[in-house]
């Protein structure tokens, strides 16, 4: 039987160490130093003793492996649920039957049983509301048929055979893994699927293990070096064959060839190992010991970070992998999910329009508006024991109008207590909760309930308002609902006093066209204080009423029973019912509501923007929904040319689009003759990589789901992505976690560019893991996002920081290693093949082995960690103020394959000094006492110290941000190389280890002489001059940006006022409802009723409350019970 256990880790105590050995050894390197080894074990060609690399690898793999296992124990993380039996989730199994309390999250795939209210609203803030199954009901001797596990969120077909009777099961009877019990204090649930079978785990995708794009190059670099190694030995050993062939044949007496070699051919064959040998200094295996200890670092550096730690819910960042640091520098997509993550999903009525006048502005005593902060003084409900303390409003203004007894204001909140499908619910004394469709109704119906027009209980043929403390009962003759079509809803009610009148509220654009000529004027002054709302952000409605006639009325009900029972064309006989009742309105006013964003997320986006990052939101929601927020936001605004809707509901509608928004964006993309037309022409087969295509303007795209699934087919995606790219900014709407995978995955597969994904909720798993950086918000959604996330924090806001410091910083750090290492190590090493040349080819080393085995251990591995964890080329305030630092990392510019070749001439360069240097120096020399002094060791000691030295100042000249721990590295490192030398050439050291210590005395007769030292401070000269003056050159002549910022040469748009975020004027409709067919005929049919008192005592209700709690259900599937 299948359990509900989820393994979110990659290795168990049996795999580890096989899947990490294997995954290690993918590293070309190590690969090659396990030949190395191998090599070293044959005497004929070993030159160094086998110990010095395996010592090395295994503290390569030994470091790697215990930091793989760290980080994969963070990952393997159960959560648990409180059961009936307090089990964890883990130990559920397909057939069990569990309970859950409200606030539960579901712990897997269950079939409803029974709940606490059978009956009621299941209520989840960007959800359909569904209705549970009937009567409650007990499986006790019965067999479950259902289909096999599938991705398919929307979709569950079963049936259930129960007493010899067949029940049929479909999606509205299931509660799906993730989603969290709401406004329900128990039900009971029959596990269907547990484990990696629920829909949410089928969804998620595999955890795969990510490389970074240095890592991936690092690989294709080793490739390089390992053939240009292996050039070097051919060209020694072919030296090697021509001398002994020419001279050491006959040169034998004195130095005899080798035990087994009889030609000069094979002693070139066995010299070609032996180089192999001595020069695979080339690729070191400290390398990846240092690049591991410099990730470590920096993640350290994530975690302690207190500008990224949210004090609210104690949740600092936390860096949750420790191989992705220097990858946060280079991204280029971000997508990111939309509610609990860019926003609060929290609903506030903030001002209005009733009348031709403007509601919710605070004025000073001169009549200049002053900004609402937290001194302000809000408006005194007192006189209202009804109203939320909760509800904030500042102005004072409409309290008097209403308590004067205003005629419009009075019936625009009554329009606000009656037209909604709001379900009140009082289950504890004096606690009134709304539980509303959408939190814009909750945030409407509340802003009513605190002016006085309290809603206090609905059944189905009545709604219960309590008018400035009289209470009166509307007969409630019929919902006109709400569709993603009409995107309005209407009530029809009749009074106590006996007056039908229709109430309705939808978007400006479609009740504009709705209104009666008489509201002209009306409607103009009411369009500029639209205006003015949509200018701050705020999501508008407008509202309006028409008194109905009795004949007419009971005309046009007959109608409508006629037209709801109809079997054919049933919609759009009340469509044409609905148009024909919804005319010649009387303009009422205007809502505005203000959808709190989390802090800081519009100055995050503008910030982002400015650093070239592409911002993509997937999400859920609505359209509408969506592109509210986008505005909100700034990530749409009317600088744009336009924002483009692709909601095709057929393949070619789709196709035809996205290709007509490609062609207005850039219509030179269609000839035969584009670049890319031809690439794709030729590349059928082959994966293509599309550039980068500007457009002529800013544009945006938002896509619904329906259509993105045309839109991921075949050769239209494309399209997709071609057209995509080109806006500034995309957003998908009602897409499923697979769709956000899969749209992430199309960029990733068709643009060279490194991608981030972030989210909060369960449904963001599949794409924080396919993304190539993951990032999961810690808030009120569980942990499954973070459990599958490479980084995690509590607020959208820390991104910025994350990217544009953190990222920045470990790119830069970690190319400046790289460089650097490369650049040493190719000096180092290339010394030996100039030596070659003037030793026979005989494969004899030019440094002392001790020298060579310390030299990245010892001798030059502090200064390179210490400017990797500590250098910054600027600090993190500047790097926050110029975004525009950041670009270079998104163009790889700081290290890439030619980059990497300039290191490699720049090693050639000081390689030929160092060796040639040196011994014209000790060439026929002798000491001021006439003895001579040109012998092997001399000269080693001599070219290893200007080595030491050069590559010391070299990496002075590296380092931009100095500190103690810098200049003690480098002069520690440095004095550490004088004193281990003087004390390995001393006298007594020989005495102990003869065999081992034979450079006797070389250090103090060498190091005395002046013209020694000449040679060092020449050689020195020689290779550091060249550097210096071509970086001073390009420092003047092509500045970078980190040159810019820190010599105040900044370019006009870097040094432009950094103006404040300006509010588009763009009117949006607040009408925040699923794009599905509201409950109207729901309530009306009272299924969803209760008995009870349709008086309730006085209760409290905020619009906060189940906001702040509301967790996000996934996307085709709600919470329900």
């Amino acid at each position: 039987v299948a359990n509900n256990s989820i393994k979110t880790s990659k290795y168990n105590f049996f795999t580890f160490l096989p899947l990490n050995l294997f995954e290690q050894f993918q590293r070309i390197a190590n690969a090659y130093f396990l030949f190395l080894l191998i090599l070293q074990l044959i005497p004929q060609i070993s030159s160094l003793a086998w110990f010095t690399t395996v010592v090395p690898l295994v503290l390569v793999l030994a470091v790697s492996g215990v930091k793989d296992a760290i980080d994969d124990f963070v990952r393997s993380v159960f959560l648990t649920c409180t059961l009936e039996l307090e089990q964890k989730w883990m130990n559920v199994q397909v057939g069990d039957i569990i309970k859950l309390e409200n606030n539960n999250f579901v712990t897997a795939d269950l079939l409803l049983l029974s709940s606490s209210e059978p009956h009621s609203l299941t209520l989840p803030w960007h959800a359909i509301i569904a209705i549970t199954a009937k009567p409650p009901f007990l499986v006790t001797l019965g067999e479950i048929r259902c289909e096999a596990p599938n991705n398919k969120l929307d979709k569950f077909t079963g049936t259930l055979t129960l007493r010899g009777e067949k029940y049929a099961l479909d999606n509205e009877k299931m509660l799906l893994r993730g989603c969290t019990i709401r406004n329900t204090e128990w039900c009971f649930g029959l596990v269907i699927y547990a484990g990696p079978d629920t829909k949410l785990m089928q969804n998620s995708g595999k955890t795969t293990f990510k490389r970074t794009s240095i890592d991936r190059l690092m690989n294709v670099l080793v490739l390089v070096i390992f053939a240009f190694l292996a050039l070097m030995c051919l060209i020694l050993a072919i030296g090697n064959g021509i001398w002994e062939h020419d001279k050491g044949y006959y040169f034998q007496v004195y130095l005899p060839w080798a035990e087994g070699v009889n030609s000069a051919p094979y002693s070139g064959f066995l010299m070609f190992w032996s180089y192999v040998i001595i020069l695979n200094t080339v690729v070191p295996i400290s390398l990846y010991v240092s690049v591991e200890i410099i990730r470590l670092g920096n993640s350290f550096y994530i975690d302690w970070d207190r500008k990224m730690y949210y004090p609210l819910n104690d949740t600092p960042a936390q860096a949750r992998t420790t191989t992705l640091n220097e990858e946060l520098g280079q991204i280029k997509y971000i997508f990111s999910d939309k509610t609990g993550t860019l926003t609060q999903n929290i609903m506030c009525f903030n001002k209005c329009s009733i009348n031709g006048k403007s509601y919710g502005d605070v004025y000073d005593m001169s009549g200049q508006r002053i900004e609402i902060n937290e001194n302000t003084e809000k408006v005194d409900f007192s006189y209202n024991p009804l109203a939320d303390p909760k509800f904030a409003f500042y102005d004072h203004s409409l309290v008097e109008a209403v308590k004067l007894n205003d005629v419009p204001t009075h019936r625009f909140f009554r329009l606000l207590s009656l037209c909604h499908t709001v379900m009140p619910e009082e289950k504890k004394e004096g606690n009134l909760v709304y539980q509303a469709q959408s939190p814009d109704e909750g945030a409407l119906v509340t802003a009513a309930r605190n002016f006085g027009f309290v809603f206090r209980a609905r059944t189905p043929e009545t709604i219960t308002v309590v008018e400035m403390g009289e209470t009166k009962i509307y007969k409630l003759l019929a919902i006109l609902d709400f569709n993603n079509v009409r995107k309005r809803m209407s009530v029809i009610v009749r009074s106590p006093e006996g007056d039908l009148t229709l109430y309705c509220k939808g978007a400006d654009t479609i009740l504009y066209e709705l209104l009666h000529p008489s509201c002209n004027s009306l409607k103009e002054e009411t369009t500029e204080h639209l205006n003015e709302f949509a200018g701050e952000g705020l999501r508008t409605l407008v509202v309006a009423y028409k008194s109905l006639e009795e004949d007419y009325f009971q005309d046009w009900i007959r109608r409508h029973h006629e037209a709801s029972t109809a079997l054919e064309g049933r919609e759009d006989k009340l469509s044409e019912l609905y148009e024909e009742i919804e005319k010649d309105l009387m303009l009422l006013g205007a809502t505005a509501i203000e959808d709190k964003l989390q802090d800081g997320v519009p100055q995050t986006i503008e910030t982002l923007a400015k650093a070239n990052i592409k911002i993509w939101v997937l999400t859920g929601d609505k359209q509408e929904t969506a592109m509210n927020i986008g505005y909100s936001c700034n990530l749409l605004n009317d600088d744009m040319e336009d924002v483009f809707v692709i909601e095709g509901s057929t393949s070619d509608d789709v196709l035809n689009e996205l290709r007509n928004a490609r062609k207005k964006m850039k219509p030179d993309s269609f000839p035969d003759s584009d670049e890319i037309n031809i690439q794709f022409q030729k590349s059928s087969k082959n994966q293509i990589i599309l550039p980068d295509e500007q457009a002529n303007g800013m544009y945006g795209l938002v896509i619904t789901g329906h259509s993105l699934a045309y839109a991921l087919e075949g050769n239209m995606e494309l399209e997709l992505v071609r057209t995509a790219c080109m806006c500034k900014v995309v957003i998908c709407c009602r897409v499923t976690p697979l769709q956000k995978a899969q749209v992430v995955e199309l960029v990733k597969k068709y643009k060279k560019a490194v991608t981030l994904a972030i989210g909060d909720g369960a449904n963001d798993v599949s794409m924080i893991k396919t993304a190539h950086i993951g990032v999961g918000i810690s808030g009120q959604e569980g942990m499954q996002a973070v459990l599958s996330s490479d980084f995690s924090f509590a607020q959208f806001r820390y991104l910025q920081r994350l990217l544009l410091v953190h990222g920045r910083w470990s790119y830069i750090r970690m190319c400046k290693f790289l460089k650097y290492f490369f650049y040493k190590n190719f000096a180092f090493t290339l010394v030996h093949f100039w030596y070659g040349f003037f030793s026979g080819f005989s494969a004899q080393t030019v440094y002392d082995e001790w020298f060579i085995t310390l030299y990245n251990l010892v001798y030059t591995s502090l200064p390179v960690l210490g400017m990797s964890l500590f250098d910054q080329d600027v600090d993190d305030h500047w790097s926050m103020v110029f975004p525009q630092l950041y670009v270079p990392g998104q163009q790889n510019l700081y290290f890439n394959k030619v980059v990497f070749v300039k290191c490699m001439l720049q090693g050639v360069y000081s390689s030929l000094i160092l060796f040639f240097i040196p011994y014209g120096a000790m060439y026929n020399t002798v000491r001021s006492d006439g003895k001579a002094i040109a012998d092997y060791q001399s000269f080693a000691l001599m070219a290893q110290t200007c080595l030491l030295i050069v590559v010391s100042v070299q990496i002075g000249l590296d380092t931009s941000y100095w500190t103690v721990v810098n200049q003690f590295f480098i002069w520690g490192s440095l004095s550490v190389y004088f004193a281990i030398t003087f004390t390995m050439y001393s006298d007594g050291m020989y005495l102990i280890f003869t065999a081992s210590f034979p450079f006797i005395g070389t250090a103090r007769n060498t190091l005395s002489q002046p013209n020694v030292w000449l040679a060092i401070f020449l050689s020195i000269t020689l290779c550091v001059l060249p550097v210096v003056g071509f970086r001073f050159l390009k420092a003047q002549l092509k500045p970078t940006p980190s040159d810019k910022v820190r010599r105040y040469l900044i370019e006009p748009e870097i040094l432009a006022h950094r103006r404040r975020l300006r509010r588009t004027s763009t009117r949006r409709s607040g009408y925040a409802f699923s794009h599905q067919h509201g409950f109207g005929a729901l309530i009306m049919s009272g299924r969803n009723m209760r008995p009870k008192s349709p008086f309730a005592t006085t209760g409290t209700f905020s619009p906060n409350r189940s906001a702040a709690s509301s967790e996000k259900p996934l996307i085709g599937q709600e919470t329900r019970s």
